[in-house]
């Protein structure tokens, strides 16, 4: 990104990340966005943490030019927390589409006045791709931990068939001809 749009949110953005971590905060219940807030020790308070430095992380690539799959790898650690939580798709992904009208709240005047419409829709569209991989991510630690879910129930039953003594061990399966489907003699 380049001109004066870049100026002016480099020139906000630590209002700006100020704004869209408290967003973020309160998405979570309010007793927790409290702590997130408050809190400002990061072993004490490592979502908070996580936060603040994703969402910084974040911004900076979108006032780059992001690599979204350099995105995809600083969304990591808040959309992994989200979706162990149990947050549905769109709340766990809502808080990069809060960033527009976090920026618009901070410089949207600053935005009318130097005419820079056209910039900032041109941004908010790296905003929205930005969601999209946020979903990408959200999705795939979804996927992960239905198959841990998967795994454990698996084993879980599998091992308590064997201690019951309803399963047994298979003995090594006879050597096939492939050519007949036929067991060969030994």
């Amino acid at each position: 990104m380049k001109g004066k749009l870049k100026g002016i949110l480099e020139e906000k953005k630590p209002a700006i990340l100020n704004a869209w971590f408290t967003v973020v905060a309160e998405s979570y219940a309010e007793e927790t966005a409290k702590f997130l807030r408050r809190q400002k020790d990061p072993f004490a308070n490592p979502v908070g943490r996580a936060i603040s430095k994703t969402t910084e992380e974040l911004f900076d690539d979108l006032l780059t030019g992001p690599d979204y799959e350099t995105a995809g790898i600083h969304l990591d650690s808040i959309i992994r927390v989200r979706s162990l939580q149990n947050f549905t798709p769109s709340s766990a992904t809502q808080f990069i589409f809060s960033l527009k009208s976090v920026i618009r709240d901070a410089i949207g005047k600053d935005i009318h006045e130097s005419g820079l419409e056209k910039e900032m829709v041109e941004f908010e569209s790296r905003i929205d791709q930005l969601g999209l991989v946020a979903f990408d991510v959200y999705m795939k630690c979804r996927e992960k931990v239905y198959e841990l879910k998967s795994n454990e129930f698996r084993d879980r039953y599998y091992n308590a068939f064997r201690r019951a003594g309803l399963i047994s061990e298979v003995a090594a399966t006879p050597n096939l001809d492939k050519s007949n489907n036929m067991t060969k003699a030994p």
